[in-house]
């Protein structure tokens, strides 16, 4: 087992505490997802379970070093990124790809291949609901290309958090995030990472759909236009994984 976060200390406490490796990259730079992907790959020969668990909410629009707008590049672009990097150890390993959505995937998503980078009439909530339903794309599209080849992938929603999750967001999510709302409605981090332990263990009750995207421990339908395929490769494009 690996844990990656994006501060050196917090995420050395975690790996600390499980007795397991550890690397640190922050998405927002696409470089040290690349650097991560060669690290992992020298580390693990063997990936069984790739979990694509990083997320924010974040207020204006901000546009990384890298040239995307932030939202579009944390939420999907650097997980689609790091995913096809590790591509090959995950196919011969006949890994399971855990992608954490949301259910804005299904509540404020516009997605619009003419404006990934959300460019036009942005809004933090849209622009993270468009990153969270282009992640159940690009499940189904994993599912797709790669299931016979025995690569397996869901996401899913995990419900609400009672975490520090976009309290610094200038955005209506990270104002009810600065209230006591979360403290006193939402479950607590641990509930919530059980739900993604289903999938990476499940139960015999609790087998694996690859493709689907899941709410409260079962598949649920998005109504989503059939873009998945044009995703994929204007995603390739743009992080130029066409190349070579």
């Amino acid at each position: 087992m690996v844990v990656v976060g994006r501060s050196e200390a917090k995420t050395k406490a975690v790996a600390d505490e499980l007795g397991v490796h550890y690397f640190v990259a922050d998405f927002a730079h696409l470089h040290q997802v690349h650097t991560l992907a060669a690290q992992l790959a020298d580390h693990c020969p063997r990936i069984d379970v790739l979990v694509n668990n990083a997320g924010a909410i974040l207020g204006d629009r901000h546009v990384t070093a890298d040239g995307f707008e932030e939202t579009f590049q944390v939420n999907y672009l650097a997980p689609f990124l790091l995913t096809n990097l590790l591509l090959d150890t995950l196919l011969a390993s006949q890994a399971l790809v855990v992608q954490t959505s949301s259910n804005a995937a299904r509540l404020s998503a516009r997605v619009d291949l003419d404006d990934l980078d959300n460019a036009r009439n942005y809004s933090p909530v849209r622009a993270y609901g468009n990153a969270k339903l282009e992640l159940v794309l690009f499940t189904r599209e994993l599912h797709d290309r790669y299931y016979e080849q025995g690569l397996s992938a869901v996401a899913f929603h995990p419900g609400g958090v009672s975490s520090n999750f976009a309290r610094t967001s200038r955005s209506p999510v990270g104002t009810l995030f600065r209230t006591p709302v979360p403290r006193l409605f939402f479950q607590s981090p641990q509930k919530a990472a059980r739900q993604l332990l289903r999938f990476v263990t499940p139960s015999p009750e609790d087998s694996v759909v690859s493709g689907a995207y899941y709410e409260n421990g079962k598949p649920r339908t998005i109504k989503a236009p059939p873009i998945g395929p044009q995703l994929w490769e204007v995603t390739t494009t743009l992080l130029d994984l066409n190349k070579g």
